[in-house]
């Protein structure tokens, strides 16, 4: 059988792309420390950030999911009552290591076999450098458990790229820091 497609003089109608995961991590944990309410819309469904948000609600933010939507009401975190899980997501520990390192009390995080094989020494040094501290399976692998403490600001120069290093480091800085501080890739 043969066809012949001729192009076509107009389309009509809705795409509606996924939303992306990179963002979502970072939306989903900024409105949850960010005084007030906040909507997202086209927040990722895959499973690693949903973890995000099921850590985010065990630290005490509240967390809606309407029509299509996520509203979280945010402000200041509390000690979860249990060990958080991170799920497979590597995005999801790194990332909410560095808010966690900030806060008045200690977390443990951990996740799956796999995320548990994953080494966090990248984020570890750095935090540990700005005044952290966290206690790691054989020095560097989940859980980790994490002693919220004051940080101070460092000048760290990455030696590999990552967004999450720098999203772990730069998250730190802001929850607990007096104003006029930032966080700058070098």
């Amino acid at each position: 059988m043969r066809e012949i497609v001729s192009p076509a003089r107009a389309i009509h109608g809705i795409v509606t792309i996924p939303g992306d995961k990179s963002i979502s991590h970072r939306y989903g944990m900024l409105a949850s420390i960010a005084e007030g309410r906040s909507t997202l819309t086209n927040y990722s469904t895959g499973a690693d950030c949903q973890s995000t948000l099921a850590c985010m609600a065990a630290l005490g933010a509240k967390i809606e999911r309407q029509n299509g939507t996520v509203v979280i009401q945010g402000g200041s975190l509390k000690e979860p009552a249990e060990q958080l899980d991170a799920g497979n997501s590597g995005s999801t520990i790194r990332m909410l290591s560095g808010i966690l390192a900030a806060q008045p009390f200690t977390s443990r995080i951990g996740g799956d076999e796999s995320l548990s094989r994953r080494p966090m020494a990248r984020i570890i040094a750095p935090l540990t450098e700005m005044g952290g501290f966290i206690e790691a399976h054989n020095t560097k692998f989940p859980p980790l458990t994490i002693h919220g403490r004051s940080l101070h600001g460092i000048d760290y120069a990455l030696p590999m790229a990552s967004a999450q290093v720098r999203i772990s480091n730069c998250s730190a800085r802001p929850v607990r820091f007096p104003s006029g501080r930032s966080c700058s890739p070098r």
